[in-house]
């Protein structure tokens, strides 16, 4: 066993290599187009191959056997999207550019103006910026610049608000714009109740490292949504930790929970002590 070991340890390493590989390409393009392209080539392939060999074809496998290199850069222009999707997050970095007290402090403001949102079902589609740049997506929408505030939120996202449809852009603790226009996912949706807002969601989170943010229009139910990955229905605790965990998921031992601080039973009350908006 150990004469064994010795002489194939590198094989070992090899394939553990290769699966996690081959899982990381079948992690990303599961449920896409490009996915459904791949497995009909791969299908023609392997039934060309197959037959030339049973029958000795020897035309058709010198055609396979010269059309190799070709298939590889077609794979490459077909798989352009997904491919630059991938190697956007490997160079992205995942945390904040300001400080933990500063990002702290604008979680508060941002967690009050969602369950603010939600209780009074006013559909909302926040994306929040992390290492790629969305500008592009900004470009489509109204440049503000401003300061968040659940007042700004609220105002924003009011249904009679001029700049409610689309989605808001925020970069660091700052509003950056409205009314932007998100990519919608390519991917087929087995929930057929999932709107514009969460496949918007889905689409933008799949091609940068933003975070989404979605406040149902129907129900008031809160999703998030990081690399395409949504999840739905959250309730105001969750909501909370799961936004602390995404942003402080490498904060110090010695700092103090930042799910504990953000998980208080309401939000914060509005100035002047009433509703942000009237019923």
């Amino acid at each position: 066993m150990w004469k064994f070991i010795q002489d194939h340890w590198r094989d070992g390493i090899e394939i553990l290599l290769l699966a996690t590989c081959i899982y990381q390409i079948y992690r990303a393009f599961r449920a896409t187009r490009g996915a459904q392209i791949l497995v009909g080539l791969g299908t023609i392939l392997i039934v060309l191959t197959l037959v030339s060999t049973v029958f000795r074809f020897e035309v058709i496998q010198w055609i396979i056997t010269r059309a190799a290199a070709i298939l590889a850069f077609a794979l490459i222009v077909i798989f352009q999207p997904e491919l630059r999707n991938g190697l956007a997050r490997l160079g992205s970095n995942r945390l904040f550019s300001f400080s933990n007290k500063r990002r702290l402090a604008f979680l508060e403001r941002f967690a009050d103006a969602v369950i603010a949102l939600s209780k009074k079902r006013i559909g909302a589609l926040f994306a929040i910026q992390r290492g790629i740049s969305l500008k592009e997506h900004l470009d489509s929408g109204v440049v503000l610049d401003a300061q968040f505030s659940p007042e700004l939120a609220m105002t924003v996202f009011h249904p009679k608000a001029p700049l409610h449809d689309g989605g808001m852009i925020i970069a660091d603790d700052r509003v950056a714009g409205a009314a932007c226009v998100f990519p919608v996912t390519e991917k087929q949706m087995q929930d057929r109740s999932t709107g514009l807002r969460h496949r918007a969601a889905i689409g933008l989170t799949e091609r940068t490292d933003a975070i989404a943010v979605v406040v149902s229009e129907e129900t008031g139910g809160i999703s998030i949504c990081e690399n395409g990955v949504l999840q739905r229905n959250l309730s105001e605790k969750q909501f909370r930790e799961k936004i602390a965990e995404i942003f402080f998921a490498a904060k110090p031992s010695h700092e103090t929970d930042p799910a504990q601080q953000l998980d208080r039973k309401g939000p914060l009350p509005p100035s002047g002590d009433r509703d942000l908006v009237s019923d």
